[in-house]
Parts: C-alpha cells; structure tokens; sequence
C-alpha cells in the first residue's frame, strides 16, 4: 500500500505538518509505504473553468498539479492535513480540489470509470478554535474532494484550540491519535 500524506498548510514545520508527518510515521510503523506532497511548494494555477476537460476528462493545463494527479491515483489510501483558515481551508488546498474539477467531469458527466482501486481517505484539521462548524465545514469540502476522486472517506482528527506554530507539541494526545490514524489506514 501507498499512502499518499497531502500537506496543505502553507507554513513548513508547523502544526498540520507535525501531525501529518506523526501519522506517516504511524504508517511506516505498520511497514506501508509513505510520500508526503507539499501543496505550496507545487506550482499550479486555479482551475480557470476553461471547459478543455469536458471532452476528455483531463485537465488541460500542464503545470505541478499533473504531479498531483500522478499521485492521488498510485495512491492506495490519502491522508490530507490542513489548518482552519477563516472557517474553512486555505488557498492551496481549495485550489487543489478545484483543479480536481476534471475528475468530476470524467466521473459525472463523462461516465468513464477510471478503474481505481478501493481507496481509503482521512483528514486531519487543526485550528486556532473550537468552534465546531469551522471544522465541520472544512470536512464537508474533503469530503466532496474524496467522493469525486473515488476515495472512501475513513475519518477525521480533530485538533481544536492549537494557535501557535508549534502549538501541538504541547497537545501530545492529538500528536498520539494522528500516529493511530496513521497505523489503522
């Protein structure tokens, strides 16, 4: 198994990359294979509702987000670890999902079965509040992101209340359950 961690924090080194790195981790311990991609050191545009995937399914603009698609299709399950931005999730990996509109187009409109295998999704969301909707709203996006990609949507984890950049090293419960997140996939 390939387990694909998708980083969309923009920030290196703080709390959505400790805890997906901590569930990768948990992954290996299990003997599965593990690549993480960082969305914001991809090039890649916005998808520009251009049409040119309506006949064939495939995005017709060639930047990193082709990588992407590579990835998410070798991938035997997908971890994506994101911060709350404004009650939601931020640019990078809004943008991701958006250019995934050519999935759906091939899915949707198309009809055409990519033949892919059964493929396991989770999520791990961390943010500066507690409040729940903000969590819920970004797991309702994910979700829709792994439904079109013919990702099985497992779970979630939670981190409420972490603000600071290396906030969740004093959260050691959270960085135990990405670790368990990591081993059950």
């Amino acid at each position: 198994m390939k387990i694909l961690g998708i980083l969309g924090s923009p920030r290196r080194g703080g709390n959505s990359e400790l805890l997906l790195d901590k569930a990768l981790e948990g992954a290996n311990s299990v003997g599965l294979d593990t690549e993480k991609i960082v969305l914001n050191e991809l090039k890649f545009s916005p998808c520009q509702e251009c049409g040119g995937c309506a006949k064939t399914g495939r995005c017709v603009i060639n930047d990193d987000m082709q990588i992407v698609y590579k990835k998410l299709n070798e991938a035997s399950a997908i971890i994506l670890a994101s911060p709350i931005f404004f009650g939601s999730l931020p640019a990078q990996v809004k943008a991701m999902i958006d250019r995934c509109q050519c999935l759906w187009v091939a899915k949707c409109v198309l009809k055409k079965g990519r033949g892919l295998r059964a493929r396991k999704g989770y999520l791990i969301l961390v943010g500066a509040t507690d409040r729940d909707s903000f969590f819920k709203n970004a797991e309702s996006i994910v979700k829709n992101f792994f439904g079109v990609s013919d990702v099985e949507f497992k779970g979630s984890l939670y981190c409420p209340n972490v603000d600071r950049k290396d906030g969740i090293l004093e959260h050691p419960d959270y960085l135990k359950r990405a670790f368990e997140l990591g081993k059950q996939v």
